[in-house]
This record gives C-alpha cells, structure tokens and sequence, in this order.
C-alpha cells in the first residue's frame, strides 16, 4: 500500500480503491469482496469519512462515495502540509524553551569554575559597568521585558556613552513593544544618536548581554532579572548564545523602519501570536513573552480568532497556517551591517 504515508491505513485504502471500482457497494458487499468483517469496513469508513476524502450519499440514501483520487490526494496533502507546519511551529517553540532552559540553569550550575554568580541590582549594575569598560571590540543585547525602569535607563546612559565613545561595536535588541512606552523609546534613540544600532523583535527568548564574545551576563531567575545574575565565560555555551543572538538579530526590525505588516495586513506581533496559540501557550505566557499586559494578549488573540472564524486557539493557529499566514521559517530583512554599532 502507498497512501500509508499520507495517513491512510492500508485496510483503510483497500476499501478506498474497492469504492472507487465498485461505486455504489454498501457495507456488506465491500466486506464480502475483500473479505473483511462488516465491523472492520465500518472502522476504515470511519478514518476515510474523518480525512474528508470519501462523502455520505443523498439522505435518501444509505452509503458514501469515494471522491475522486485527484481532489483526494490534494486534501491529504493539504492535511499533512498543515499538520508538519504546526510541528515545525511546536519545534521552534523548543527551541527557544531551551535557550531559556539553558538562562536558568546556568546560574544553578555554572559552566567553569570561573563562572560567578551575581546578587541583587546594585551589584549587576557595578558588574555590568566594569564589564563594559574592559569590552574591546564588540557587545550583544537581547533586552526583553518591555518597559524599563527610569533608573534602570539612568544607570545605563553613563557605561553606554563611554562604550560607544571608544567604538565599541554595539547591537541590541529590545521588543516591539517598547515603541509604545516613551521613556524607553527615548532611551533607544538616545543609544542610536550616540552611534549604536538598535532592533526590536515581537519575541526574545532571554535576556543577556555578551562582550567580546567572551563573556555573557545572564538572569539567574529569567521571572525577575533584578535578583540575581551569572557570568558565564565557558566556550561552548558562548558559541551557543551568540548563535541565538544572530538569529534573533537577523530576524528583528530596525528601529527606525517600523514593523512592517504582510500581505494579509498582520503586524508581526499578530503573526507571532498566531504561531504562539498554535503552540499552546498561555494569555500569561504570551504576554510575558510580547512585554505587554495578559489582557492585551487576550484582546489580541480574540480579535484574531474572530477573524479566523476558529473556535479555539489551537484551530486559529491551524487556520493560519492553511492560509500561509504564517510563514514557516522567519523573514530575513535587509537592515544595518553586521557590525553596526548598538547600546545595551
């Protein structure tokens, strides 16, 4: 049998090909000619009527009819193009579940004796200064959490305009949603006046900051990055963390283009959101994960469900993907050099 691959049991596509050949047979005599039991024809009924290829008769009659095999194979096709494009979502998913996993556990176990952990704002804010002065050539933010503090920002200005002074090279990202809260926003064009190059993304899997590309600072509690953080300078897990920074850079929007939105009017936040609610995720998950208030997630999400005509979060996401309104792999924009200068 050949449609196994699809989702067809080989019982299931026996009967298939029996109906094609013989229109018009019932129960009984698909039995009797592939000499299967009535219970056993009905169970492959069953999965051929749930893969919509096969469809009931007239209700004055009793009885289905095999669609045709063209219009068949498109649908299984479709139904399986849609069920590896929600896996691939899931996959994604887990991927960056793990670069967090990675964030927490560092602070647990710390890669090489010389690792250090960090305790309490006052004392990241002295590491994080000192760290900036000894950084050489470059340094990589990913800033996730939305709006920051007034003395938070305060406190950066200072490391960043010396930084960016010696020609440090810079990037950071921050999320999308900080365009909406001004003080950050000022804070962000204040780093690009000074030379440095800034990004927002919809998402961020962690927060970090690495230097020379040999040292990362990371939050031991990624719920509550004030409380705690690890210096991590192992060689493995540095390779790793400037591999997810380049992805997530390579993905985010320039600070000054704006998010763009697709050929179905979707702003990257509504796309994102799509591919969250096809994985599962909760209003409080995704609200962390966007930097925005639970009750704006769950506006977002209803609004998109409603425009999908889905009855649960999981079909909007499917629906979605049907519709090529999420793309499968993200987008790669045209932006800055890959050295452009950027603040933390």
């Amino acid at each position: 049998m050949v449609l196994e691959i699809l989702g067809l049991s080989p019982a299931a596509e026996r009967v298939y090909r029996a109906m094609l050949a013989h229109p018009g047979e019932g129960v009984t005599q698909l039995a009797a000619r592939l000499g299967a039991t009535q219970g056993e024809i009905r169970d492959s009924l069953d999965q051929l009527s749930a893969l919509a290829i096969i469809q009931p008769l007239q209700q004055e009659s009793r009885g289905f009819r095999a669609m045709d095999p063209e219009t068949a194979m498109e649908k299984l096709l479709a139904r399986q193009q849609t069920e590896l494009a929600a896996q691939q979502l899931r996959v994604e998913a887990s991927r960056a579940a793990a670069a967090r996993l990675i964030a927490e556990c560092s602070g647990v176990r710390a890669d090489r004796e010389d690792d250090q952990l960090v305790i309490g704002p006052e004392a990241i804010r002295d590491r994080l200064g000192r760290l900036a002065a000894e950084t050489e050539s470059e340094i990589m933010t990913l800033a996730p959490g939305g709006a920051h503090t007034a003395a938070d920002l305060r406190a950066s200005r200072g490391p960043n305009e010396e930084l960016l002074g010696r020609g440090v090279l810079s990037r950071s990202i921050y999320l999308d949603s900080v365009r909406n809260h001004q003080p950050t926003l000022d804070h962000v064009n204040w780093l690009t006046r000074q030379g440095a190059s800034v990004r927002t993304a919809v998402t961020l899997p962690v927060r970090m900051i690495i230097f020379d590309r040999r040292r990362a600072v990371l939050p031991i509690d990624t719920a509550d990055a004030r409380a705690g953080a690890v210096l991590l300078t192992g060689e493995g897990i540095l390779t790793a963390l400037c591999a997810l920074f380049e992805t997530a850079w390579s993905a985010a929007t320039p600070l000054g283009a704006g998010p763009p939105s697709d050929a179905e009017d979707l702003t990257p936040q509504q796309a994102e959101m799509l591919k969250l609610l096809a994985t599962g995720l909760t209003d409080e998950a995704i609200a962390k994960r966007f930097g925005v208030s639970p009750r704006t997630a769950r506006r977002i999400a209803a609004e998109l469900m409603d425009r999908l005509g889905a009855r649960s979060r999981f079909q909007a996401g499917v629906h979605a993907i049907q519709r090529g309104w999420i793309p499968l792999r993200p987008e790669h924009r045209p932006g800055p050099g890959h050295r452009a200068l950027d603040g933390a």
